[in-house]
Formats: structure tokens, sequence, C-alpha cells
């Protein structure tokens, strides 16, 4: 992540429930952050909630497969989990396999470029991830087409690129702009769920494979949601059925939800790359539902609502340039936001305090790319009952 690339959402919407993404003293107090705000935040959320000694840093996970046959009950189902510790001094990697009760994955899907198969490619190519800003679907489908061409047909290994409209051009350098894939190579599931680059599943309600469900689940799959808050609630959710407070559907229930999910984008004519695509901003109510039908988040308010799918989606369309730095929020959007800052600064200032700590206003810069790590959810679930990794790599059958 480029050091000048901003939050394409408000902050105000960008922040767990329960530690918000308020300006800070000394701090980015833009309502669009540059990275280190958002990193300082994190570092902030894990101090408060003292998150540190339930970390792995440098730790990659590199295989997750059922310690029990696939034949047993879901809810039987334990985990073997195998993680190599990385010693940053040169020392000996340290190999350690442990069993879990459950296992939850997010290690997002940001991270292997989605690219074209192609022989005898000609000239330069780049990804676009390193050189342009891809940082989520709203806003990419909103730049600029300043040159339409046709859909490219083929690359041609003198140089020149074939459209599909039989016009040739020839091609100094090649930037594919062709997103990224899902990619989680060190889960094995004996085949019960597969990945590909357009989505995972069978997956209910985007989290939850029917036949390993509770003991398997996925946060952060879906894309164009709001986020933190949209995967919050997806974590929330886990956390109630783990710990007995909420209850799945049966199996073939789920099954079935799924399988109609899948015909109705077959009906809309709908590609699999959207399997997973609610963007907030198009698909509201979508997003609400999910999150108060399975999660005890507390609703957003109105005055949020409005920021993000009236003020910031139609001033991005606006002016894409320029919308993170305009100040035109309606009269409730202004009031919303300073009782925001007032009471949900408090809190943070509490939280911190509680925890003996005052908040950073300067971090050491840490590149977390690759890291495993573990997050213990005391008191909602005992600590081995969650795993996760940040770690992305190429996509496979599993």
């Amino acid at each position: 992540m480029y050091a000048s690339v901003r939050l394409i959402g408000p902050r105000e919407c960008m922040g767990f429930s329960d530690f918000q993404f308020v300006p800070r003293p000394g701090r980015d107090a833009r309502r669009f952050p540059a990275r280190r705000e958002m990193y300082c935040y994190l570092k902030d959320f894990c101090a408060a909630f003292r998150l540190a000694g339930a970390v792995r840093l440098n730790t990659k996970v590199v295989h997750v497969a059922m310690a029990s046959s696939p034949e047993a009950r879901a809810g039987d189902v334990k985990w073997k989990v195998r993680s190599v510790r990385v010693e940053l001094d040169g020392g000996e990697e340290v190999d350690v396999e442990e069993v879990f009760d459950a296992v939850v994955v997010f290690n997002g899907h940001y991270s292997q470029p989605r690219l074209p198969s192609i022989k005898d490619p000609p000239g330069n190519q780049i990804h676009g991830e390193r050189h342009v800003t891809a940082t989520g679907g709203v806003e990419a489908s909103i730049q600029p087409r300043r040159h339409l061409h046709p859909p490219v047909d083929r690359l041609c290994s003198d140089g020149t690129v074939a459209f599909a409209d039989d016009v040739v051009v020839a091609a100094d350098t090649v930037i594919y702009c062709t997103g990224y894939t899902y990619s989680i190579p060190f889960l094995d599931t004996a085949g019960l769920v597969t990945v590909d680059v357009d989505h995972v599943g069978p997956l209910y309600e985007h989290t939850f494979p029917p036949s390993l469900a509770p003991s398997l689940s996925f946060v952060g799959v879906p894309m164009g949601v709001f986020a933190p808050w949209f995967f919050e609630a997806q974590a929330r959710w886990i956390a109630l059925v783990l710990t007995g407070k909420a209850a799945l559907p049966p199996e073939t229930e789920m099954m079935t939800a799924v399988e109609e999910g899948r015909r109705a984008m077959e009906i809309a004519g709908a590609p699999a790359k959207h399997t997973h695509f609610i963007p907030a901003g198009v698909k509201p109510r979508e997003v609400w539902e999910f999150v108060y039908r399975h999660s005890d988040l507390p609703r957003m308010e109105d005055w949020k609502v409005e920021l993000f799918t009236t003020s910031n989606l139609k001033n991005a369309m606006e002016d894409r340039e320029a919308y993170r730095d305009r100040d035109d929020d309606s009269e409730s959007v202004r009031e919303g936001g300073r009782r925001w800052r007032r009471v949900a600064g408090a809190q943070y200032e509490a939280a911190l305090a509680a925890a003996g700590r005052g908040g950073d206003h300067a971090h050491a810069h840490h590149d977390d790319a690759g890291v495993a790590a573990v997050r213990n959810m005391q008191p909602l679930l005992p600590a081995p009952c969650q795993f996760s990794t940040l770690n992305g790599a190429t996509p496979q059958k599993i």
C-alpha cells in the first residue's frame, strides 16, 4: 500500500462499533485519512483490548485440515493447524502444529493478482496493483474513460494488441487492471469447499460452508460492503453461533439457500465474479438485512447512512479527484458528526485509559503482510476457537 493512499470511505463508517475511528490529537484528522492514520487506529484498537499477547507475528499458516474424518458431524470436527514462525534475525524456522475446535478464515482477497494465461507475452507487463489505485470496486467503476475500446481479444507476440473489432494497435506496455483472485492455499477441506478466482463456496450467507458449519467459517469474502462494519457483523454472528447463543439452520436448508442464490444469479445473467458482490451503495437493503438478521450490532444511525450512500457516493460520482475534501454535508450529517465525535471520542479515551495507554501519536512502520494471527475473542470465545491468516498465495481447489 503506497504512502499517499487515502480511504475511499468516510472514517465515521470505517471503525468498529465499540471503538470508533474518531480523529485523534496530533494525527491525520481528515474524514478520508491516509493509510498511516488507519494503521495507528488499529494499533490503538489492539492496545485498548489487549490483543498483542494473542497475536503471533512473523508466522505463516501453511496447512489447515480436519483432524477428524470428513464423515464426522460438523459440530464434532476439529482442525489441525500447522504454522511456521520465521525468526527475523535469520534464525531457524519454528514449525508448530496445533488442534483447534473451530477455524475462521479471514485472509482477504486483494493480494493475489488475477492474471490471464498468455503464451509468449509481449513487452513490458505490469499488474495494476503496483501503479494504479485499485482500492475498491465502486471507485474503480466511476473512473473517467478517456479512451474507450472494445474488449481485448488477444495479445500478440509482436507487441501488438488485437481488439474484438479486429483493430490492432502497437503497445509499449501492457497494464493488467484485471483485479484479484480468491486464494486460500493452506486450507484442505477434502473437497467440501471450493476456492476459485471468482468465488468461495458453497457458503451460506457468504459465511458458513453448510457441510462444515459451524466449525469452519469465513469473514471478509464479500466485496463492496461497508468494511469493517459488515465484517464485524460476520464475526459477531460466528461468535454467537460458536458459543451457542445463536443457531444455524439445518445443513439441507442452508444448501437450499445457496442453490437458490446461484439460480437467481443465473436468471439475472450475473457473472460468477458477482457471487460475493453486494455493494452497499447499490444494494443497501441486502446489506442491512444481513447485519440485523444475523448479528447483535446496533443499527447504523441514519446520518451515517446518509453520509455514505448519499454524500460520499454522490460526491465521488461528481468529482472523483477531490470528493474526499469536499465539505457539503447536510445539517443532519453535521449534527450527527458532532455528537459522534463527542460520544465516540470519550469512549475511545476511556478504553485506552482502562488499558493503561493514551494512544500512539507516532508508530514505527511494520508490514504485517503475510503474517498469521490468532485473535483471542474472550469472553465471547475460548482462545483456541479463532484462527486467522493474512497470507495470500496461488488459488487452488481445496
